[in-house]
């Protein structure tokens, strides 16, 4: 179901917007009447963004190294320039680099995870506030895990865990300048293969039964036993960045067939 009018007009950053989950976001806000500015490390951006364009939307794409700061002050300032304002940024960015028991990690694969998962999510909320401040307030959606309970990713799930902290805490902040922080917590999600790995290397024998243990226990912890869809994910982000959840901030909300994390 597409609400049409529901971010009618609204000017809403999507990040990780070339694959998955926010691709699958800013397709669907698109639709729903948003200026969309779609972010990703991948130019595959500027496709999505062409053919939204043919269809009518309003949308620019930024390719972008959100893991600093740099990066994300520039989509921020490439949406005003575009749109004149920032109302809804969708912090999408993150995602498991290596599987594996946490004594196996090395010392550049935790720092490498903590970039990945949790940095993106602390520059873009620090990117957007004085635009969102300036005019009168917004809506911020970090994308966490239920992984903060989980298996053989320890680092990823200790940048998530930040993650849900920025969310608790910036909201209690924000509440006076009216801009609302909320979270949702994907579990396992079923996504097509991804366009840029996030390890590119091949997965050795151990590696492989490492991932089957995430997938399994994934599975268990949900009390539907299955894994979502992509659209699961997008429904219940949108509905949590839309004005039928204007009375709810500060919390993160698992999407994960029961599993809390």
């Amino acid at each position: 179901m597409i609400f049409h009018n529901r971010f009618k007009d609204k000017v809403a950053i999507v990040t990780g917007a070339a694959q998955g989950i926010g691709k699958g976001v800013a397709i669907r806000i698109a639709n729903e009447g948003a200026k969309t500015v779609l972010v990703d490390r991948s130019s595959v951006v500027f496709d999505i963004a062409d053919q939204l364009k043919k269809e009518g939307f309003d949308v620019i794409a930024v390719q972008a190294d959100l893991e600093t700061f740099e990066g994300f002050q520039n989509v921020a300032q490439q949406t005003v320039r575009a749109f004149g304002k920032i109302e809804i940024l969708i912090n999408n960015v993150g995602g498991t680099i290596w599987a594996k028991p946490f004594e196996k990690y090395e010392e550049d694969e935790i720092i490498k995870e903590v970039n990945r998962s949790l940095y993106p999510t602390l520059w873009g909320c620090r990117s957007v506030l004085p635009a969102m401040i300036e005019n009168g307030g917004g809506v911020i959606v970090n994308v966490s895990s239920v992984a903060t309970r989980s298996v053989n990713r320890v680092p990823y799930a200790a940048a998530k865990g930040g993650v849900n902290a920025i969310t608790a805490s910036l909201a209690f902040e924000q509440a006076e300048n009216n801009i609302r922080v909320v979270g949702v917590a994907p579990g396992g999600t079923e996504a097509p293969q991804r366009i840029i790995p996030r390890n590119e290397n091949p997965q050795s024998e151990a590696e492989k039964l490492w991932y089957q243990q995430i997938v399994d226990q994934t599975r268990e912890s949900s009390l539907q036993k299955k894994y979502g869809t992509i659209e699961d994910q997008v429904a219940a982000i949108l509905f949590v960045a839309s004005d039928e959840a204007k009375y709810i901030t500060s919390s993160t909300l698992a999407v994960a067939g029961g599993d809390l994390g």
